[in-house]
Formats: C-alpha cells, structure tokens, sequence
C-alpha cells in the first residue's frame, strides 16, 4: 500500500501555468432553519454497497438531520443511541438535493465535522441522473480511520487527466473512464492530514470548493485557519482568482467536460461497512476487529464522531447565467451511483487507495 501511494505521488508532474479565472453569481443556498428543506432523503436501507445501514426518511423519529439551535447548522449523523440486534442494521442519513446544477457552476461546503470512524464510510458528492453518462464528481469521500480526503471523476470514455493545475502531487489514477481499470476514476488524495478525520475536526472543520466548468473540474480545500476572506466573507460573488491553485484539477484538454458531464445532483451520504469500509483488508488498515459485530451492532457510542456538522452549501452559476434546473425527482441513478463508487475504490485494490 504504501509503496503504491509513493509511486503514484511520483507521477504527479504538475503545470505551472495558472487556471484562467472564472466570476460567479450565487444562485442557491442551503444554510441555517430551511437547510433541510430542498433535499430528498433515501428513505431506504442501503441496497446499492451492501451497507450495514438504515437510510432514515425525513420524518424520521430518529433525529438524525436537523438544524442544531446552539449554532444554526446542520448536522446528518448515524444514530449513535441506539442498541441494535444482531442481523439488524443501524440507521443513518443519505441526501440529494432537488434542484441539479449545470456546467457551468460553482458549489461551496464548509464543514465544522466530517463522520470517520471504524465502519464508517462518508462522502459529498455529485452525480448525473443516468450515470455514467453524465458524470460524477467526488469532492469528499473517506473510510474508517484514514486521514486523507480522496477526490475523484467517474465518466464515459475518452476523459483524462492530463496536465493537471494542482497543489497535490498525490496522483492514484489518471483514466476517468467507468470501464478501465474497474472503474477506478482518476483520482487524487489530498496530501493535507486535515482533510478528513479527527485531525479536521481538531482544525474546526474547513471549506470544500468545486468548480464544474467547461474549462474544467476543480476541487480545493481550505482547513478554518486558511479559508479566504472571499469565501468567509460571506459574498455572493467570487472569483476563482481568490482561490489560489486548486487541490485537484481536472482540465478539459484531457477531458471534454460539455461531453461527458450533465447537470448534478449534490448528495450527502454516511453509509457503514459495506462493500469498501467493509472489506476485511481495507477495514484492517486502520481498525481492529470485525466491522459489523463490533461496531455496528456494538456499543452506539463508537458513532460520537460519525456526523457532518455543515454550516453552509452555497451554489453559483458562471456570472450573467443561470445553471438552475430545478427537478423535484432528485434521486439519480442510485444503484448506478453506488456501484460508481464502490468498483472505483474496490476494482483497482482497495487496499492501495488508503494513504494513512
């Protein structure tokens, strides 16, 4: 594992030439008492990883989504109270947003708490309804008790990452395409400690920007202490020229975005066990035991950690456009966008994803 994670860093040649600057309008946000109110919830166990979870509804009895009054953000957790039976699963939250954004757009989350833990497996992300044509874009996604983010494409054919502008040189794959490699994606790790994790937590969160252009798709992070004033002062504009060189960059000279990406669904999700988190070598990198037996129906308080703590999701278009369009049948291709996922991070070796 760890020697694969050094030859890939290795591959990382990176370009010098700085990305032309894009101004954006916001069109959408999803913060404080009406967080919830433009998101479908799965409402279903997890039948798309084989998840060792319960997606609870909106309405759920649970309390697993809801608006924290001491602080007026938004907080989608597994239910870390509850004794659960042998042969049962234990409850949590997936969510997609209603409306879907265009090429074009621009998404900002800033984070306070991500979930990790053993058995855990979150992610913040984005999909096309009739995956994979149209595309996936992975702006967060972890498991267990790494400490590194993981951000990734999933596409048709014909979609590379070729000369990346970019601060990680952390490089696993470089083929977008769902059917090489075992739909492996291309994927870069964020080299930051902070990026997932108690040590994110320990930061006060941070911020995750995702840039959907046609000139490209970009991902930056920003932990509390290096968040711009652009973003942390609360404008609705901003210009990609604040933002410094993104974390991953995916140009469109190795991939043309208007062919293989359509408007997304912006998903949060914390499933547990499962097909990746699950599985016996990726869940013995860094935890002990046996995934289901003694975490998920164990003791409820190995899920204290295991929550998103979300102050905001801003959304923009491009200046002068509208990358809106608004569809109450949020939920896409659910089972084609788990399984997306789940042969990118399993088809390629699970084991050689984790950096530590």
């Amino acid at each position: 594992m760890h020697s694969l994670s050094l030859a890939v860093a290795a591959l990382g040649v990176l370009s010098c030439e700085l990305v032309a600057a894009t101004s954006y309008d916001m069109v959408k946000e999803y913060a404080g008492s009406g967080f919830f109110d433009d998101w479908t919830f799965y409402d279903h166990y997890d039948n798309l990883t084989n998840g060792d979870a319960i997606f609870v509804g909106a309405n759920s009895d649970l309390n697993l989504a809801y608006v924290d009054s001491s602080t007026n953000r938004a907080i989608m957790k597994v239910d870390n109270s509850s004794t659960v039976a042998y042969n049962e699963k234990r409850s949590t939250v997936r969510i997609s947003s209603n409306d879907k954004y265009e090429v074009g757009s621009l998404w900002i989350a800033d984070f306070y708490h991500v979930p990790y833990g053993c058995s855990v497996w979150p992610a913040w992300w984005a999909q096309a309804s009739d995956w994979p044509t149209g595309g996936e874009i992975d702006t967060f996604e972890g498991v267990n008790q790494v400490t590194h983010n993981q951000m990734a494409l999933h596409t048709t054919d014909n979609c590379k990452q070729v000369d990346p502008v970019q601060t990680s040189t952390l490089i696993n794959s470089t083929d977008c395409n769902h059917d090489t490699n075992d739909n492996e994606g291309c994927v870069v790790t964020d080299p930051s400690t902070a990026s997932y994790g108690a040590a994110f937590a320990q930061a006060q969160g941070g911020v995750f920007v995702t840039e959907f252009a046609e000139s490209g798709i970009s991902v930056w992070f920003f932990s509390r202490s290096d968040v711009p004033d652009s973003i942390s002062g609360n404008s609705s504009s901003i210009s990609t020229d604040n933002l410094g060189t993104p974390t991953a960059n995916w140009p469109t000279g190795g991939c043309d975005i208007d062919s293989h990406f359509e408007a997304q669904n912006l998903i949060f999700d914390i499933t547990l066990c499962g097909d990746f988190a699950g599985a016996t070598s990726t869940f013995a990198e860094t935890c002990t035991g046996t995934c289901y037996t003694d975490y998920v129906i164990g003791d409820a308080s190995n899920y204290d950690n295991a929550y998103f703590d979300v102050d905001f999701v801003r959304v923009f278009s491009k200046s002068g456009t509208n990358t809106v369009v608004s569809d109450n049948s949020s939920t896409p291709s659910l089972a084609a966008s788990w399984k997306s996922r789940v042969a990118a991070l399993l088809g390629a070796g699970a084991a050689a994803w984790l950096i530590l």
